[in-house]
């Protein structure tokens, strides 16, 4: 997977996610919020004297952010103006995208407007859904905030909002013309936040490099000192992992793109069950996923027991739940319900239950068809 160039730029590390007409860059590195504007593609920058800039948050991020990364703009757009949600899953819906689209269009957004989604998954993904259908379309931003969006979420271009049914179900794909990471913003995120993060780091290690993983269980306690140079070889490796990735099937066509979804199928199940009210935050639910999808690798014959250990391990040591047990709270569904999520996941093809599993630790692939009864197994033991 040698599609994306990574450009070292001192201080910043800058991935280019090569998509055509499309393509954007990824920058990463430590007090970049407040220079946004100078990694802005030519044809906004030199034209932003004529544009309105929309940073959509949330209460808690901006807070912390939104003046700054707005007073970045002063003097150079017609107007930064700042649109704050409620922090929370729970505004990833139907209701929020609403009122979003009614508060933009209101306060006079055009088609040479640019959203930027200051904040995590939730912010981006619910921005990045308003960016990619008001108006039919305008130019869109990711400033992710938290340790998940910035390896994750902020890179590809899937946005989207959850219901009732599940998370995702509707959505768009949507490139943004720029991410720009800003480590130095990790220090102020809370210890679960961060911790669940680091799912969908051991995720693209356990997909994709069988090294990443041996290093992080090497670096654990630099990681939980939040240490500037282990945090900086590890978001770099991960939005590596995924530019590449989303490089080489930008829209799901040809199988690649969905083992990003590794633990994915289990935990949205959870994740719905909980009903996103903060009890099991996303990257909680893909660390559980992640030892249930090595658990039916196992079972499959394609990876050892050890190997479904070595991974449960890590992400104990990492601060993650490893199972629903571990969830404080919630009183699980039975696993017929959590089985029919799963067939509702975007996965899931004619009625069959589809998942990514390990082929071995550094490589997973897309299996369907899985019997239910072994997904059974896989629930009753967890």
């Amino acid at each position: 997977m040698g599609m994306t160039q990574t450009v070292s730029c001192s201080p910043f590390h800058v991935f280019n996610v090569p998509l055509g007409a499309r393509a954007y860059h990824v920058v990463t590195g430590d007090a970049v919020l407040s220079r946004v504007i100078e990694h802005l593609p030519d044809d906004l920058r030199t034209t932003l004297g004529s544009r309105q800039i929309f940073i959509v948050t949330d209460q808690t991020v901006g807070a912390l952010y939104a003046s700054a990364l707005r007073t970045s703009f002063a003097g150079y757009c017609r107007n930064a103006a700042v649109h704050s949600i409620a922090d929370g899953e729970a505004s990833k819906s139907g209701a929020t995208y609403q009122l979003l689209c009614d508060e933009l269009l209101a306060a006079g957004i055009d088609r040479q407007s640019v959203i930027i989604a200051l904040g995590g998954g939730v912010v981006g993904d619910l921005a990045g859904f308003v960016a990619a259908t008001i108006l039919r379309g305008v130019n869109f931003i990711q400033v992710p905030t938290t340790l998940l969006s910035q390896v994750d979420s902020s890179v590809g271009g899937k946005t989207g909002i959850n219901t009732s049914v599940g998370k995702n179900l509707i959505g768009a794909f949507y490139q943004p013309r720029l991410v720009v990471c800003d480590t130095a913003v990790l220090t102020t995120l809370p210890p679960r936040e961060f911790a669940a993060g680091m799912a969908e780091i051991v995720k693209a290690a356990m997909l994709a490099d069988g090294d990443f993983l041996g290093w992080l269980e090497n670096n654990c306690a630099a990681i939980g000192f939040r240490d500037p140079a282990a945090l900086s070889a590890m978001i770099n490796r991960a939005v590596g992992i995924k530019a590449q990735i989303v490089a080489a099937d930008e829209r799901e066509e040809t199988g690649l793109r969905a083992l990003l979804n590794l633990g994915h199928t289990f935990g949205h199940a959870y994740e719905a069950a909980a009903g996103y009210d903060g009890r099991l935050l996303h990257g909680e639910g893909v660390a559980i996923g992640l030892v249930m999808a090595a658990r039916l690798s196992a079972m499959m014959g394609l990876i050892s027991v050890s190997d479904v250990e070595r991974v449960r391990s890590l992400l104990v040591a990492l601060h993650l739940p490893v199972s629903p047990g571990d969830v404080q709270g919630v009183v699980w569904p039975r696993d017929d319900d959590l089985i029919e999520r799963m067939r509702k996941d975007k996965k899931t093809s004619a009625g069959q239950l589809n998942f990514v599993v390990l082929e071995k630790i550094g490589r997973a692939v897309l299996r369907n068809g899985i019997e239910e009864q072994m997904v059974r197994a896989v629930l009753a033991a967890s």
